[in-house]
């Protein structure tokens, strides 16, 4: 060994392994996501073909069936062609084709600075658009009228590749860059299953497939979104807020995009234990944790936030950091409906954190007041005057329990009455 490999720096070697292992980890992330997106693309083929030959034929559904045992005849050892796999192929193929993968392409250069108007206008181009779908003559189009398809059939039965090319009349490199370029190729096959069981209009699911994107929800998160209506919560609702009178453009508009009405916190999924003393006692001790529902790009900063004005302690709830907005989030959760003197309280507590805590680099602080419920239109005038960037919000407890933990756990009233008996607590073994 010679007295280099000796000399070696113990602090610059481990600087050098820790580069290589990040190296590694990030290759290991784009081999799986490469390997995920030529899944789909072979479902995407395989779908498209069946659906070609169904029709050159006139072949019906047993033709699956058929396939499926000839595929286990032939390729034993081969893994996700059953029938009802099969089926999802052609649907997925039926739902995304080139037409509509060019639509999300060109959407998604359109709504690289997302608000909730721009979303709105283009997710409704997206719903009202009948996209042609080449393979079938006769099919149900997007927004579920017929469409007629004309055609021209292969001459004879060819290999999948070269029959989509021929169906789309375009090489398959082509084909495959346009799938590949589009977010189709960036979920997996488990979420895109659940978008192709969920009826949600075209433009809603390219909505949710871009979220998935961005904020790398499993299939499940993405189940529970569909169902708790996130897209409805985040886009639809009527939002209360003064955002656009105390924020400049775009910063408004990305502020207003990210606000929900009304949060929804799953109070029974913190699983930290599972014994029911545990679930029970995290219903009320975690509560503010489920305040990250709140989305993308937000950064826990601290909870019951101490801070010395005059000769008063004050805690403000909940401290956030939104690295999108690149400005800091005050959240004030009340158990109780909105009451004109919170936005009061919030605005002081804005001040507080810009004084105390904003940097040169940081926008304007922003802040969150969650209620039991509210009257918008007395919210609103609340925040008429205020010069700082408020949003008004109810929130929900979940109570999709379990049924065997329920005896075990309190009432919705009993959680609220608990949270605001434990801020309070909090507040005074702080003092």
């Amino acid at each position: 060994m010679s007295n280099n490999d000796t000399n070696i720096e113990k602090r610059s070697f481990e600087a050098f392994v820790n580069a290589i292992g990040s190296e590694i980890e990030q290759a290991q992330v784009r081999l799986i996501s490469a390997a995920n997106a030529q899944m789909l693309f072979h479902y995407w083929k395989m779908g498209n073909y069946i659906l070609y030959h169904q029709n050159l034929q006139g072949w019906g559904g047993k033709v699956i069936k058929k396939l499926t045992q000839a595929i286990r005849f032939n390729y034993p050892e081969k893994k996700g062609y059953s029938v009802r796999n099969l089926a999802y192929m052609c649907q997925f193929a039926r739902s995304y084709p080139l037409t509509v993968l060019r639509s999300f392409i060109e959407t998604d250069a359109k709504l690289l600075t997302p608000s909730v108007r721009k979303i709105t206008d283009e997710i409704q181009s997206l719903n009202n658009v009948s996209f042609a779908q080449e393979p079938l003559a006769q099919i149900q189009s997007s927004d579920n009228k017929e469409v007629a398809i004309v055609q021209e059939p292969l001459a004879q039965i060819q290999d999948v590749a070269q029959t989509v090319a021929a169906v789309y009349r375009m090489p398959i490199e082509d084909v495959e860059k346009l799938f590949l370029a589009s977010p189709v190729a960036r979920i997996n096959w488990a979420s895109h299953v659940i978008m192709l069981n969920s009826s949600l209009p075209l433009g809603v699911e390219y909505w949710y497939m871009k979220q998935s994107v961005e904020m790398g929800w499993s299939s499940n998160v993405l189940k529970m979104q569909i169902e708790s209506k996130l897209y409805e919560r985040q886009i639809n609702s009527h939002k209360v807020n003064n955002f656009t009178a105390t924020l400049p453009a775009p910063q408004s508009d990305l502020a207003n995009y990210l606000l929900k009405d009304p949060y929804i916190f799953d109070l029974a999924r913190a699983k930290e234990r599972v014994d029911e003393r545990d679930i029970e006692e995290q219903l009320v001790k975690h509560v503010t944790r489920y305040l990250l529902e709140m989305g993308n790009g937000f950064a826990f900063v601290a909870r019951q936030k101490h801070f010395q004005i005059g000769d008063s302690d004050f805690y403000a709830d909940l401290i956030l950091y939104n690295i999108k907005l690149h400005a800091y989030v005050v959240v004030e959760l009340k158990a109780t409906p909105f009451k004109p003197e919170y936005a009061g309280q919030l605005n002081f507590y804005i001040n507080v954190v810009d004084d105390k805590l904003r940097g040169e680099n940081d926008n304007k602080t922003i802040g969150l007041l969650l209620c039991k419920g509210k009257d918008e239109i007395v919210a609103q005038y609340a925040l008429t005057g205020y010069d700082q960037p408020i949003g008004i919000s109810d929130y929900q407890l979940s109570k999709a329990v379990p049924e065997n933990l329920k005896s075990a756990l309190p009432s919705i009233e009993q959680v609220e009455e608990e949270l605001t008996m434990l801020l309070d607590n909090e507040k005074n073994k702080q003092k």
